[in-house]
Parts: structure tokens; sequence; C-alpha cells
């Protein structure tokens, strides 16, 4: 008696598959987003002050 190999994935399980890795991609991104917040980056603590006034009259 020679056993049956069922190749092809059952509904269920290959929904439930999906869920697993999408779970685990929506984790990741809020880790990463939770640790960016916590890296303070450099800004310009100057503001600038860019006259456009030549540019708006030639056009």
């Amino acid at each position: 008696m020679q056993l049956k190999y069922n190749r092809k994935p059952s509904l269920g399980s290959s929904i439930f598959k999906i869920l697993i890795k999408l779970l685990f991609a929506i984790i990741v991104f809020i880790i990463i987003i939770f640790l960016l917040e916590k890296v303070k980056f450099p800004f310009p603590e100057k503001k600038f002050e860019i006259d456009i006034t030549n540019e708006i009259k030639k056009l």
C-alpha cells in the first residue's frame, strides 16, 4: 500500500501562513517606527528666509 502525497496545501493552511507572515510584517514595521522615533536626527536651528520676488517677477 502506498501513501498518497498531498501536493496541494489546503485552503485553511495557506490562509493561516499568509496571516502569520502579514502579522510578522506589521510587528516589524511597528518596531522600526518605534526605533526611528527614539533617534534624534540633526536639524538646522536657523530658519532660512529666501527672497523669491525676483523669480516671481521673471515669470
